[in-house]
């Protein structure tokens, strides 16, 4: 877990400062061009046993996914923080998991709890502290 948040954070930053060179959408295309070796040998080993089974809603939400979130997505995400500053830009994705859960509730009719909420809440405290006491 320690090495995933510490290669997600190193790729953000590094996103950030190659998108003030190149731009954002070729950073995430290079980005997707490097990592195809890997994601393609996962994908080949995990692959389902019956594709005809994957019903159609899975595929458009992994087209939508695919383009939208990571793609589209990425682009604005590294101008924002090539332009804004990486750690000041980069602490609006403490607002992330508040979004997640409006939306759910929205669009989805989820049910949020005051939990969910106290919980965010702490998540975001602590990840605040760490970032003051570094």
């Amino acid at each position: 877990m320690i090495a995933a948040i510490l290669a997600c954070g190193l790729g953000y930053a590094e996103g950030a400062i190659l998108s003030r060179h190149i731009g954002g959408w070729q950073v995430i295309s290079w980005a997707l061009i490097l990592a195809s070796p890997l994601t393609s040998l996962i994908a080949c080993v995990t692959q389902p046993s019956k594709w005809q089974l994957i019903q159609p809603s899975a595929w458009i939400a992994l087209l939508y996914v695919a383009f939208f979130s990571m793609m589209l997505g990425f682009v604005f995400w590294y101008r924002g923080l090539s332009q804004g500053g990486i750690a000041r830009i980069g602490k609006l994705q403490l607002l992330q998991p508040f979004g997640g859960l409006a939306l759910s509730a929205l669009l989805l009719g989820e049910t949020v709890t005051p939990l969910m909420i106290g919980v965010g809440c702490i998540v975001l405290l602590c990840v605040l502290g760490a970032k003051n006491a570094a």
